[in-house]
């Protein structure tokens, strides 16, 4: 342990918690998450193989030469895999390729770089007017172990919390309703030994809030991902965000208002990824409704104290990738819209941009070198148009009381297919549909409201233009199941966003099959104009 830092580095925290960004700030940031191991090599090879088990050797300082790829995609915020020194064995679920099995929580992993590399990374980051928010693991230390309960665990080796006394004695969660067991107990018991952490004794709280202060101190951190939070000791969590200084998200895996939301109604954590939305949002794409999925917004919004402090994600590092099982690319192009136009905070996780298909762990972390940085890719495009879209409108409206981001957005129409949405104060809104019918959706219109009589709006993907009717609806033209998302064009000014246009009817009608799909479309547009009546009143 650097103990003799300790008292300086915690002296630097405390001082720089007045000008660490605050969760307002954080609420506008959009967050691409990164694998180190798997995003980019030092040498900035893209034909290296990997094995799925093992280390790739991604770093930090490939990180940094690849920040072009992530900056031009409109993200402003990264949140990286764990930065501390893991176990080197190779286990029977292979390396710590992805840094979850602490060591030591005092020396940086060095398959990842130096300690000068990780800050180079945060200070380019900072060059950038970007966020680094990094994933912090507080509920375990790690060991290889041969499958012998309970594990022979040589508490020595661990760094520094170095005595059994410090954990809990071991049994394997097995009641994941039960929160003395799930707490309580050690996680995942096959070829590495998670040994549990007493998070709810003093003594090991405070040495974890002392590294944590040294961590955020040493390397400028803006945020941290809490790795297993609802494995802790509830009275814990506020406590170490305290000694952070820093925003943080806390890991809640569960799709349980009650139990998802409690962590902000009690105060244990400011936010949270949105595994709330996460479900009902891969049903909706999967044969669901999006009816489902509006019901499950609603109540998010009526259970959790602040839903602007949630990730939405629909990928990260365990769960199975989006196209795993759906390959139709107009489906994730509607599943991404609504990670980076719903409330709170987007999280893409690496490779989702380039239609990564991985199934479960560790298929589903590809290295991105693979797809050679590929920016013409069709997801990267449509990341990047809303993403710069968003920050432009959260620009926009950055000194009303009413901003973009603390504004809840507005349900315009739902039915089984759509989910018509309003996020904005009026002239610094986006109005978006999000279509769960894939590429052989059909063709018509819908007529959706969400702007004032005589607004001249754009569709961003498609850069078509239109003009709001009397009654401030939109006639869009749907085709093939792409989503739609438009804002005022007069809020692209200045912007590269849509700097060519075209007029929607003409495109439209360019379209040879478009005249017969207009004919099957008057059902289902009045049905959205009445939905959008029934909002207004």
């Amino acid at each position: 342990m650097l103990s003799t830092s300790l008292t300086v580095a915690a002296a630097m925290a405390l001082m720089g918690v007045s000008d660490a960004a605050s969760l307002e700030q954080w609420k506008s940031r959009s967050i691409y998450q990164v694998m180190v191991d798997r995003f980019a090599r030092t040498d900035g090879s893209t034909t290296a193989t990997c094995d799925d088990y093992v280390f790739c050797n991604g770093s930090w300082a490939g990180l940094i030469d690849k920040l072009d790829y992530i900056s031009d995609m409109g993200f402003t915020a990264i949140q990286i895999s764990p930065v501390v020194e893991n176990i080197e064995d190779d286990t029977g679920v292979g390396t710590a390729y992805h840094g979850y099995w602490s060591k030591d929580l005092y020396a940086v992993n060095s398959h990842f770089g130096t300690a000068d590399d990780l800050k180079s990374l945060s200070d380019e980051l900072h060059k950038r007017d970007m966020y680094l928010m990094v994933d912090v693991v507080v509920n375990n230390m790690a060991q290889k172990f041969d499958n012998t309960l309970p594990p022979p665990i040589e508490y020595s080796e661990f760094e520094p919390f170095d005595n059994e006394d410090y954990f809990h004695t071991y049994c394997n969660v097995t009641e994941w309703t039960n929160s003395t067991n799930y707490q309580n107990c050690w996680l995942y018991p096959y070829a590495v030994a998670l040994a549990d952490l007493r998070t709810e004794d003093q003594t090991v709280s405070d040495m974890l809030g002392s590294w944590i202060k040294e961590l955020v101190a040493n390397y400028s951190i803006d945020g941290l991902r809490i790795d297993a939070a609802k494995h802790v000791n509830d009275d814990f969590l506020p406590t170490f965000v305290q000694n952070s200084g820093v925003f943080a998200f806390g890991e809640v895996l569960t799709g349980l208002v009650e139990d998802f939301c409690r962590y902000q109604t009690k105060g244990l954590l400011p936010g949270m990824p949105n595994y709330l939305h996460y479900y009902p949002l891969l049903a909706a794409f999967d044969g669901g409704s999006m009816n489902d999925l509006a019901t499950v917004r609603s109540q998010a919004q009526e259970g959790c104290n602040d839903t602007m402090a949630l990730g939405t994600f629909v990928e990260n590092h365990d769960m199975p990738r989006f196209a795993s099982t759906n390959e139709d690319v107009v489906i994730a192009k509607n599943a991404m819209a609504y990670v980076i136009l719903n409330d709170g905070m987007p999280l893409v996780y690496q490779g989702q941009e380039q239609h990564f298909n991985g199934s479960g762990t560790p298929f589903n972390r590809e290295p991105l070198w693979h797809s050679e940085y590929n920016t013409s890719a069709e997801l990267y495009q449509v990341a990047r148009t809303l993403n710069k879209a968003r920050n432009q409108i959260i620009a926009l409206s950055n000194s009303s009381t009413d901003s973009y981001v603390n504004s809840v957005a507005k349900t315009l129409f739902v039915d089984i297919n759509h989910l018509c949405m309003s996020k904005g104060p009026d002239g610094a809104q986006i109005v978006s549909c999000i279509v769960n019918q894939g590429s052989g959706g059909a063709e018509y219109e819908l007529s959706v409201g969400g702007f004032s009589a005589g607004d001249e709006v754009v569709e961003l993907l498609s850069c078509t233009t239109t003009t709001a009717d009397g009654t401030g609806n939109v006639t869009m033209y749907m085709n093939k199941g792409e989503p739609k998302a438009y804002t005022l064009l007069a809020n692209l000014d200045g912007t590269e966003i849509c700097n060519s246009t075209k007029d929607a009817a003409e495109a439209a009608a360019e379209d040879s099959s478009a005249a017969a799909g207009l004919g099957m479309s008057f059902g289902m547009g009045a049905a959205v104009v009445f939905g959008w009546l029934l909002y207004a009143l």
